[in-house]
């Protein structure tokens, strides 16, 4: 998948709430539901940049082979590991709040 269909996919993910719809009837609403969209496929996209980039770097210093010509392919338009229905808590942890980031899994737990 190139990198506009990728965004495309990511987009109607998080659009699907609402199944796709625009649901405003002004203009001005519309405008208005279509940047919050901007905005979150944005936000998506740079929290995967951040923790794929501390993964990375991560994975070097502990030893673990990272083939650059993997790395060239990975991408910050997943979405799988969002949940895009449901509750959500805006409340920001004490780590965030300081500019930390949350913990990383351990790649050979995963073994």
């Amino acid at each position: 998948m190139n990198r506009g269909e990728g965004r495309h996919s990511l987009a109607r993910a998080v659009f699907h709430g609402k199944r796709g719809e625009l649901r405003q009837r002004y203009r001005e609403g519309q405008e208005d539901q279509l940047s919050a969209l901007g905005l979150v496929v944005n936000i998506i996209v740079l929290w995967n940049t951040l923790y794929i980039t501390v993964a990375l770097k991560q994975l070097k210093r502990q030893g673990h082979p990272v083939q650059e010509e993997d790395v060239v392919r990975l991408s910050p338009l997943i979405y799988e590991h969002i949940n895009m229905l449901g509750r959500y808590s805006f409340a920001v942890p004490e780590e965030v709040a300081r500019g930390e980031l949350r913990p990383l899994r351990n790649p050979d737990d995963d073994l």
